[in-house]
């Protein structure tokens, strides 16, 4: 929907309006005035309705522009990448979960406008993508290494999407048309040896013994966990229900597959039963802070588990081999790879197979006895359990 505006600089006002997806600004010599605002709305109404039943012709309203002449009839006019990319997000950006539209929106003012917001969609070809794409790979990655393939590929995403819709609309050839992407390695895990977990859970701050306890021995998730609610705990029938994530300040939903029952084993069960003491009374969340808010992830990484793990002596990685850990664990111990699927919250044993396979054995026992035994072997009386306050 066009606009009357001013300028800043001079005061006359101008009209501000989007044709065949281009935006246009046609100055006047009219001061800001009630009056004369009313009379180029009046106006500005009448090239809305006849751009609307397409009988609106450029020059014939603005003779003396100089965009007039970039609209002749039968011509279509491409729009700048950076205006066409604006209307995707508005048109999309509420379908996303708040984790998503951050790493949506980085990704495009980060990477990909910067490089194609002037170009007319059009000149967007596929040679222009692989240009961009051995510039990504130019780019520094985590730590001293360089950008993986992965990550170059999410980049690519919301730029194919883009121009998979624009191509779409404006009758275009997609420059991903036959575009391959490219390939991943094989996800890099580096779980903790059962010894090592011992080690990390005793010598924890107290109040962090029992989440640290939930977290490698349940499987779950970093935002499953801080967003796990004393409701959708079940001590009677022996269960975590995981059915909400707590990720960038707010709680959502999972996907589907996602939705899951964990089996508690004797130490996720004993150690929830040591938080129960802690945090039910004042917090609805089973880890939470002195607030009774969920945990913050950035918190507990920087403040609590990097120093931890230095202390030790251990390889600095990302909380998330937690979860690498609780799979290995299950898988060393010949739990059966579907139970290990479900609590994991995989669809299928696909993903297992290709992430954890050299720690899976020929033989499988009963789903969770194996690791029941591998807890007793280990002397589970080693787990020491304590509060929960950040």
């Amino acid at each position: 929907m066009g606009s009357i505006r001013a300028r800043a600089n001079t005061g006359k006002l101008f009209i501000d309006f989007r044709f065949q997806g281009i935006r246009c600004r046609e100055q006047t010599l009219l001061t800001d005035t009630p009056f004369n605002r009313q009379k180029l709305q009046a106006l500005l109404d009448r090239i809305e309705l006849n751009i609307a039943d397409g009988t609106f012709v450029y020059e014939e309203v603005f003779p003396n522009s100089a965009k007039a002449k970039s609209f002749k009839q039968g011509d279509v006019i491409y729009p700048e990448f950076g205006d066409f990319a604006q209307e995707w997000w508005l048109e999309n950006a509420f379908r996303w979960k708040k984790s998503g539209k951050v790493n949506m929106r980085s990704i495009l003012d980060k990477h990909i406008l910067p490089r194609f917001s002037d170009m007319p969609i059009s000149d967007i070809t596929k040679g222009e993508v692989l240009k961009f794409r051995s510039a990504l790979s130019k780019l520094p990655g985590r730590g001293n290494q360089s950008i993986s393939n992965k990550r170059i590929n999410n980049i690519l995403q919301p730029l194919k999407s883009i121009m998979d819709e624009a191509s779409d609309r404006y009758k275009l050839e997609s420059p991903f048309k036959n575009f391959k992407r490219l390939p991943l390695k094989k996800h890099h895990i580096e779980p903790f040896t059962m010894p090592e977990v011992i080690d990390i859970i005793q010598t924890a701050d107290p109040n962090y013994r029992n989440y640290l306890v939930v977290r490698f021995f349940s499987g779950m998730r970093t935002g499953e966990l801080h967003g796990l609610r004393w409701k959708n705990v079940s001590f009677q029938d022996n269960y975590i229900h995981v059915c909400e994530a707590f990720t960038y300040g707010e709680m959502t939903t999972p996907k589907t597959n996602e939705i899951r029952d964990i089996q508690m084993n004797s130490a996720v069960a004993q150690a929830m039963r040591e938080q129960e003491k802690y945090s039910r009374p004042y917090s609805e969340y089973v880890f939470c802070n002195r607030k009774g808010e969920p945990l913050d992830n950035s918190n507990f990484t920087k403040r609590i588990w990097y120093p931890l793990l230095k202390e030790l002596g251990l390889t600095r990685r990302r909380p998330y081999q937690t979860r690498h850990t609780a799979a290995t664990l299950w898988l060393a111990a010949g739990e059966n790879p579907e139970w290990v699927a479900r609590q994991l919250g995989h669809s299928n044993t696909q993903m297992l197979f290709q992430t954890y396979s050299r720690f899976i054995p020929n033989a499988t026992r009963n789903d969770g006895s194996a690791f029941e035994k591998l807890l007793s072997n280990s002397n589970q009386s080693k787990l020491t359990y304590g509060d929960n306050n950040e």
